[in-house]
Protein backbone atom coordinates (compact mmCIF):
# COMPACT_ATOMS: atom_id res chain seq x y z
CA UNK A 1 0.00 0.00 0.00
CA UNK A 2 1.25 3.49 -0.79
CA UNK A 3 2.86 5.01 2.29
CA UNK A 4 0.88 8.25 2.52
CA UNK A 5 -2.42 6.42 2.01
CA UNK A 6 -1.46 3.84 4.61
CA UNK A 7 -0.83 6.74 7.01
CA UNK A 8 -4.29 8.11 6.24
CA UNK A 9 -5.96 4.76 6.96
CA UNK A 10 -3.98 4.39 10.20
CA UNK A 11 -5.06 7.86 11.30
CA UNK A 12 -8.69 7.11 10.46
CA UNK A 13 -8.36 3.81 12.35
CA UNK A 14 -7.73 5.78 15.56
CA UNK A 15 -11.19 7.32 15.17
CA UNK A 16 -13.19 4.44 13.67
CA UNK A 17 -11.82 1.44 15.53
CA UNK A 18 -11.74 -2.05 14.03
CA UNK A 19 -13.19 -1.10 10.64
CA UNK A 20 -10.17 -1.01 8.33
CA UNK A 21 -12.10 -2.63 5.45
CA UNK A 22 -14.74 0.12 5.50
CA UNK A 23 -12.05 2.80 5.78
CA UNK A 24 -10.18 1.38 2.80
CA UNK A 25 -13.34 1.29 0.68
CA UNK A 26 -14.18 4.88 1.54
CA UNK A 27 -10.65 5.93 0.59
CA UNK A 28 -11.04 4.08 -2.71
CA UNK A 29 -14.19 6.11 -3.39
CA UNK A 30 -12.37 9.39 -2.68
CA UNK A 31 -9.48 8.40 -4.98
CA UNK A 32 -12.02 7.52 -7.68
CA UNK A 33 -13.80 10.87 -7.11
CA UNK A 34 -17.03 9.03 -6.38
CA UNK A 35 -19.94 9.53 -4.00
CA UNK A 36 -20.71 7.13 -1.15
CA UNK A 37 -23.95 6.09 0.54
CA UNK A 38 -23.42 4.88 4.12
CA UNK A 39 -26.41 2.68 4.83
CA UNK A 40 -26.45 1.30 8.36
CA UNK A 41 -28.12 1.24 11.74
CA UNK A 42 -27.89 4.31 14.00
CA UNK A 43 -24.90 4.90 16.22
CA UNK A 44 -22.13 3.02 14.39
CA UNK A 45 -20.16 6.11 13.39
CA UNK A 46 -21.38 7.05 9.91
CA UNK A 47 -21.28 10.80 10.57
CA UNK A 48 -18.00 10.54 12.46
CA UNK A 49 -16.42 8.65 9.57
CA UNK A 50 -17.43 11.25 7.00
CA UNK A 51 -16.13 14.08 9.21
CA UNK A 52 -12.89 12.24 9.96
CA UNK A 53 -11.96 11.53 6.36
CA UNK A 54 -12.37 15.20 5.44
CA UNK A 55 -10.09 16.22 8.31
CA UNK A 56 -7.40 13.60 7.63
CA UNK A 57 -7.31 14.31 3.87
CA UNK A 58 -7.30 18.09 4.25
CA UNK A 59 -10.61 18.60 2.45
CA UNK A 60 -13.22 21.27 3.16
CA UNK A 61 -16.24 19.62 4.83
CA UNK A 62 -19.82 20.82 4.90
CA UNK A 63 -22.74 19.13 6.61
CA UNK A 64 -26.48 19.31 6.15
CA UNK A 65 -28.95 17.50 8.38
CA UNK A 66 -31.81 16.46 6.15
CA UNK A 67 -35.29 16.95 7.57
CA UNK A 68 -38.68 17.27 5.86
CA UNK A 69 -38.44 21.07 5.81
CA UNK A 70 -35.09 21.30 3.98
CA UNK A 71 -35.64 22.94 0.58
CA UNK A 72 -33.85 22.46 -2.75
CA UNK A 73 -32.62 26.07 -2.50
CA UNK A 74 -30.77 25.14 0.70
CA UNK A 75 -28.75 22.73 -1.43
CA UNK A 76 -28.12 24.57 -4.69
CA UNK A 77 -28.66 28.20 -3.69
CA UNK A 78 -31.08 30.86 -4.91
CA UNK A 79 -31.23 34.31 -6.49
CA UNK A 80 -32.32 37.48 -4.72
CA UNK A 81 -33.03 40.94 -6.08
CA UNK A 82 -30.24 43.46 -5.52
CA UNK A 83 -31.14 47.13 -5.19
CA UNK A 84 -27.56 48.13 -5.99
CA UNK A 85 -27.38 46.38 -9.35
CA UNK A 86 -31.06 46.24 -10.20
CA UNK A 87 -30.62 42.55 -11.03
CA UNK A 88 -30.50 39.16 -9.38
CA UNK A 89 -27.62 38.13 -7.14
CA UNK A 90 -26.82 34.46 -6.65
CA UNK A 91 -26.64 33.25 -3.05
CA UNK A 92 -24.68 29.98 -3.00
CA UNK A 93 -26.10 26.85 -1.43
CA UNK A 94 -24.27 24.50 0.88
CA UNK A 95 -22.80 22.42 -1.97
CA UNK A 96 -20.91 25.36 -3.47
CA UNK A 97 -17.90 25.54 -1.15
CA UNK A 98 -17.56 21.91 -0.09
CA UNK A 99 -15.04 19.25 -1.06
CA UNK A 100 -16.92 16.69 1.02
CA UNK A 101 -20.63 17.20 1.66
CA UNK A 102 -22.02 15.12 4.51
CA UNK A 103 -25.68 14.62 3.64
CA UNK A 104 -26.90 13.26 6.96
CA UNK A 105 -30.02 11.06 6.92
CA UNK A 106 -30.72 11.81 3.30
CA UNK A 107 -33.85 9.65 3.35
CA UNK A 108 -35.59 11.99 5.83
CA UNK A 109 -36.16 14.81 3.36
CA UNK A 110 -38.52 15.17 0.42
CA UNK A 111 -37.91 13.60 -2.97
CA UNK A 112 -37.71 17.09 -4.48
CA UNK A 113 -34.87 18.04 -2.15
CA UNK A 114 -33.09 14.73 -2.71
CA UNK A 115 -33.30 15.35 -6.45
CA UNK A 116 -31.66 18.77 -6.02
CA UNK A 117 -28.40 16.89 -5.50
CA UNK A 118 -28.59 15.07 -8.84
CA UNK A 119 -26.91 17.69 -11.03
CA UNK A 120 -24.33 18.47 -8.36
CA UNK A 121 -23.41 14.79 -7.99
CA UNK A 122 -23.15 14.05 -11.70
CA UNK A 123 -22.02 17.32 -13.32
CA UNK A 124 -20.18 18.92 -10.38
CA UNK A 125 -22.18 22.09 -10.95
CA UNK A 126 -25.55 23.60 -10.06
CA UNK A 127 -27.85 25.60 -12.28
CA UNK A 128 -30.02 28.37 -10.82
CA UNK A 129 -32.14 30.67 -12.99
CA UNK A 130 -30.41 29.38 -16.12
CA UNK A 131 -26.88 30.08 -14.89
CA UNK A 132 -24.47 27.25 -14.07
CA UNK A 133 -22.13 27.50 -11.11
CA UNK A 134 -19.17 25.09 -10.90
CA UNK A 135 -18.46 23.32 -7.62
CA UNK A 136 -15.17 22.75 -5.85
CA UNK A 137 -12.86 20.02 -7.11
CA UNK A 138 -13.09 17.45 -5.81
CA UNK A 139 -16.74 17.42 -4.77
CA UNK A 140 -17.81 14.23 -3.03
CA UNK A 141 -21.14 13.49 -1.37
CA UNK A 142 -21.07 11.14 1.60
CA UNK A 143 -24.72 10.50 2.38
CA UNK A 144 -26.01 8.54 5.35
CA UNK A 145 -29.29 6.79 5.89
CA UNK A 146 -30.61 4.52 8.63
CA UNK A 147 -32.31 1.30 7.65
CA UNK A 148 -34.40 1.21 10.84
CA UNK A 149 -37.04 3.65 12.02
CA UNK A 150 -38.01 4.43 8.45
CA UNK A 151 -41.48 5.82 9.19
CA UNK A 152 -41.86 9.11 7.32
CA UNK A 153 -38.73 8.64 5.23
CA UNK A 154 -38.43 8.92 1.43
CA UNK A 155 -36.67 6.21 -0.54
CA UNK A 156 -33.94 7.55 -2.79
CA UNK A 157 -34.95 7.51 -6.48
CA UNK A 158 -33.14 4.84 -8.45
CA UNK A 159 -31.58 7.52 -10.66
CA UNK A 160 -29.94 9.02 -7.59
CA UNK A 161 -28.86 5.67 -6.15
CA UNK A 162 -27.10 5.00 -9.46
CA UNK A 163 -24.98 8.11 -8.94
CA UNK A 164 -23.34 6.73 -5.81
CA UNK A 165 -20.11 4.95 -6.60
CA UNK A 166 -20.51 2.68 -3.56
CA UNK A 167 -23.00 1.80 -0.90
CA UNK A 168 -21.20 0.79 2.29
CA UNK A 169 -22.09 -0.44 5.76
CA UNK A 170 -19.88 -0.04 8.81
CA UNK A 171 -21.56 -2.54 11.10
CA UNK A 172 -21.20 -3.07 14.83
CA UNK A 173 -17.67 -3.31 16.29
CA UNK A 174 -16.39 -6.59 17.69
CA UNK A 175 -15.93 -7.01 21.44
CA UNK A 176 -12.33 -5.80 21.63
CA UNK A 177 -13.05 -2.80 19.40
CA UNK A 178 -16.10 -1.89 21.50
CA UNK A 179 -13.97 -1.97 24.64
CA UNK A 180 -11.37 0.26 22.97
CA UNK A 181 -14.06 2.73 21.89
CA UNK A 182 -15.43 3.02 25.44
CA UNK A 183 -11.93 3.32 26.92
CA UNK A 184 -10.69 5.94 24.44
CA UNK A 185 -13.73 8.18 24.82
CA UNK A 186 -13.74 8.53 28.61
CA UNK A 187 -12.23 12.00 28.57
CA UNK A 188 -11.53 12.94 24.94
CA UNK A 189 -12.96 12.67 21.47
CA UNK A 190 -10.36 11.12 19.11
CA UNK A 191 -11.78 13.20 16.27
CA UNK A 192 -10.48 16.34 18.01
CA UNK A 193 -6.94 14.97 17.84
CA UNK A 194 -7.09 13.66 14.28
CA UNK A 195 -3.98 14.56 12.30
CA UNK A 196 -4.11 15.85 8.74
CA UNK A 197 -2.06 13.51 6.58
CA UNK A 198 -2.77 14.78 3.05
CA UNK A 199 -3.64 18.13 1.50
CA UNK A 200 -6.19 19.17 -1.10
CA UNK A 201 -3.45 19.31 -3.73
CA UNK A 202 -2.31 15.79 -2.75
CA UNK A 203 -5.83 14.44 -3.23
CA UNK A 204 -6.19 16.14 -6.62
CA UNK A 205 -2.83 14.75 -7.74
CA UNK A 206 -3.72 11.23 -6.62
CA UNK A 207 -7.10 11.38 -8.37
CA UNK A 208 -5.33 12.35 -11.61
CA UNK A 209 -2.87 9.45 -11.16
CA UNK A 210 -5.77 7.06 -10.55
CA UNK A 211 -7.41 8.23 -13.77
CA UNK A 212 -4.15 7.53 -15.63
CA UNK A 213 -3.88 3.97 -14.29
CA UNK A 214 -3.60 1.44 -17.13
CA UNK A 215 -6.53 -0.83 -17.90
CA UNK A 216 -5.98 -3.38 -20.67
CA UNK A 217 -8.67 -4.31 -23.17
CA UNK A 218 -9.00 -7.76 -21.59
CA UNK A 219 -10.01 -6.18 -18.26
CA UNK A 220 -12.34 -3.71 -20.01
CA UNK A 221 -13.97 -6.66 -21.81
CA UNK A 222 -14.33 -8.47 -18.47
CA UNK A 223 -16.23 -5.53 -16.96
CA UNK A 224 -18.42 -5.25 -20.06
CA UNK A 225 -19.28 -8.97 -19.93
CA UNK A 226 -20.18 -8.76 -16.24
CA UNK A 227 -22.49 -5.82 -16.94
CA UNK A 228 -24.05 -7.51 -19.97
CA UNK A 229 -24.64 -10.77 -18.11
CA UNK A 230 -26.43 -8.90 -15.31
CA UNK A 231 -28.85 -7.46 -17.87
CA UNK A 232 -29.82 -10.85 -19.33
CA UNK A 233 -30.14 -12.67 -15.99
CA UNK A 234 -33.81 -13.67 -15.66
CA UNK A 235 -33.75 -12.83 -11.93
CA UNK A 236 -32.91 -9.20 -12.71
CA UNK A 237 -35.37 -6.59 -13.96
CA UNK A 238 -32.73 -3.87 -14.38
CA UNK A 239 -29.07 -4.81 -14.53
CA UNK A 240 -25.80 -2.91 -14.19
CA UNK A 241 -26.13 0.38 -16.05
CA UNK A 242 -23.45 1.82 -18.35
CA UNK A 243 -22.67 4.26 -15.54
CA UNK A 244 -22.33 1.31 -13.19
CA UNK A 245 -19.82 -0.36 -15.53
CA UNK A 246 -17.81 2.88 -15.67
CA UNK A 247 -17.87 3.05 -11.88
CA UNK A 248 -16.54 -0.51 -11.62
CA UNK A 249 -13.61 0.57 -13.78
CA UNK A 250 -12.99 3.71 -11.71
CA UNK A 251 -13.10 1.83 -8.41
CA UNK A 252 -10.83 -0.92 -9.75
CA UNK A 253 -8.30 1.73 -10.85
CA UNK A 254 -8.42 3.31 -7.39
CA UNK A 255 -7.88 -0.06 -5.70
CA UNK A 256 -4.90 -0.81 -7.95
CA UNK A 257 -3.44 2.62 -7.18
CA UNK A 258 -3.99 2.16 -3.45
CA UNK A 259 -2.05 -1.10 -3.64
CA UNK A 260 0.85 0.60 -5.39
CA UNK A 261 0.22 -0.59 -8.95
CA UNK A 262 -0.23 1.43 -12.14
CA UNK A 263 -2.33 -1.25 -13.85
CA UNK A 264 -5.64 -2.97 -13.13
CA UNK A 265 -6.09 -6.73 -12.80
CA UNK A 266 -9.28 -8.82 -12.97
CA UNK A 267 -8.87 -9.38 -9.21
CA UNK A 268 -9.33 -5.64 -8.66
CA UNK A 269 -12.61 -5.78 -10.56
CA UNK A 270 -13.81 -8.74 -8.51
CA UNK A 271 -12.86 -7.02 -5.25
CA UNK A 272 -14.90 -3.86 -5.92
CA UNK A 273 -17.92 -5.10 -7.88
CA UNK A 274 -20.05 -6.02 -4.85
CA UNK A 275 -19.82 -2.59 -3.20
CA UNK A 276 -20.19 -0.77 -6.53
CA UNK A 277 -23.11 -2.74 -7.94
CA UNK A 278 -25.21 -4.22 -5.12
CA UNK A 279 -27.42 -1.12 -4.94
CA UNK A 280 -27.76 -0.78 -8.73
CA UNK A 281 -29.72 -3.94 -9.45
CA UNK A 282 -33.52 -3.97 -9.55
CA UNK A 283 -34.49 -7.56 -8.81
CA UNK A 284 -37.47 -9.82 -8.99
CA UNK A 285 -39.16 -10.69 -5.67
CA UNK A 286 -37.19 -12.77 -3.16
CA UNK A 287 -33.92 -12.39 -5.06
CA UNK A 288 -30.87 -10.88 -3.38
CA UNK A 289 -28.30 -8.78 -5.19
CA UNK A 290 -25.46 -10.64 -3.48
CA UNK A 291 -26.64 -13.89 -5.05
CA UNK A 292 -26.80 -12.38 -8.53
CA UNK A 293 -23.34 -10.82 -8.32
CA UNK A 294 -21.81 -14.01 -6.96
CA UNK A 295 -23.33 -15.86 -9.92
CA UNK A 296 -21.82 -13.31 -12.31
CA UNK A 297 -18.39 -13.82 -10.80
CA UNK A 298 -18.73 -17.59 -11.08
CA UNK A 299 -20.03 -17.72 -14.66
CA UNK A 300 -18.21 -14.93 -16.54
CA UNK A 301 -14.75 -16.22 -17.55
CA UNK A 302 -11.81 -14.46 -15.89
CA UNK A 303 -9.27 -13.16 -18.44
CA UNK A 304 -5.72 -14.40 -18.12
Amino acid sequence: MRHELEQAINELGKIIVGKQAALTKLLIAVLADGHVLLDDVPGVGKTTLATAIAKVLGLRPRRIQFTPDVLPSDIVGFSVYSKETGGLTYMPGIVCDANILLADEINRTSSKTQSALLEAMEERQVTVDGTSHPLQQPFIVIATQNNVGTTGTQLLPFAQLDRFLMRLSIGYPDLDSQMAIIRDRHNTNPLDNARQVLSLDDVRRMQAEVQATTMKDSVIAYIARLAHQSRVDERVELGISPRGALYIARAAKALAYLQGRDFVTPADVRDVIMDVCEHRLILRPQVKAVQVIETLLQTVPIPQ
